[in-house]
């Protein structure tokens, strides 16, 4: 059986060629370009690697700049922006055939005590006990799935995701923009934090901009539809391990200008807030931008 997450794990380490320069490889999801959570995740794990280990990330942001081709490898320049006596912070630019695709900020702090309040996890929310995975929903309605899709949709996974909100993208109805998904590794992870986060920062991308297509009948499938990552922006608030069921809370405040915008918080199954999302996308529809 092909082990995915620990292929996953190799690609997130990256190859260091130079001081500061990194050097990745791409798990082709199918789409023929690079999934945006990898990019994430290997910009995130390139800046962790120039950072002393007691120093974990907190917040990081980023600009998708241009597609990435999933065939060609990845170069991760890392920028030293500040060493400061509380904070480190490192500036990533992820370059592709000689152009830069991403950039991302990211921000360090030692561990620190402080004041300590949280937003409570929704309530009343099903387990992941029971729930059946993206993979066995895909499973029920394979005929139903498009040849191209097909294999995208029933091949092993190395982030276990089990909707608690059905949403059909193949036949999307409107419905209200919030979510809610529990995610976790396929498998037991090492106990370096910083694995878990960026491997959380490399699953954060998946279900999350559809969420703002919710109310409007779309997908991503849906003809005429383009759809793409922006930016993303994300905090660490709390230790987890993410080879333990996380409850990702998704939803959508607002769309316009044909982008979306959305919004996710991470909970354990014990209901502690330890990781925040947001995002802004393209979802334009070309059908519309001809009738406009």
């Amino acid at each position: 059986m092909r082990d995915v997450l620990g292929e996953l794990l190799h690609q997130l380490r990256l190859e260091r060629i130079e001081e500061r320069i990194f050097r990745g490889q791409s798990q082709d999801l199918g789409w023929g370009v690079v999934f945006g959570g990898q990019v994430l995740g290997q910009a995130l794990s390139a800046a962790a690697q120039t950072v002393p280990a007691e120093r974990h990330v907190h917040s990081m942001h980023a600009y998708f700049l241009r597609q990435g081709n999933a065939r060609a490898p990845i170069v991760y320049e890392v920028e030293v922006a500040r060493d400061g006596s509380s904070f480190t912070t490192r500036r990533v630019v992820a370059v592709q055939h000689g152009q830069p695709i991403f950039i991302l900020n990211a921000s360090f702090q030692a561990e620190e005590a402080g004041y300590d309040h949280a937003e409570p996890a929704p309530l009343d929310v099903p387990g992941p006990e029971g729930l059946l995975s993206e993979q066995q929903l895909a499973e029920q309605v394979v005929d139903q799935i498009p040849e191209p899709l097909r294999v995208m949709a029933l091949a092993d996974r190395p982030i276990e995701i089990r909707p608690v909100t059905k949403w059909n993208l193949l036949k999307p109805t409107k419905l209200p923009p919030r979510r809610q998904l529990w995610y976790r590794a396929a498998a037991r992870l090492p106990d370096d934090p910083a694995v878990h986060r960026y491997l959380l920062a490399y699953a954060s991308d998946f279900n999350f901009l559809p969420t703002a297509m919710m109310p409007h009948g779309v997908s991503w499938v849906t003809p005429g539809m383009q759809v793409a990552s922006l930016d993303h922006a994300m905090w660490f608030h709390r230790p987890f391990r993410f080879d333990e069921w996380l409850l990702y809370d998704v939803e959508s405040p607002s769309a316009s200008g044909a982008r979306g915008l959305v919004l996710g918080r991470f909970y354990t199954r014990a209901g502690e807030l330890v990781a925040s999302v947001a995002q802004e996308g393209l979802m334009r529809n070309r059908e519309l931008r001809k009738t406009g």
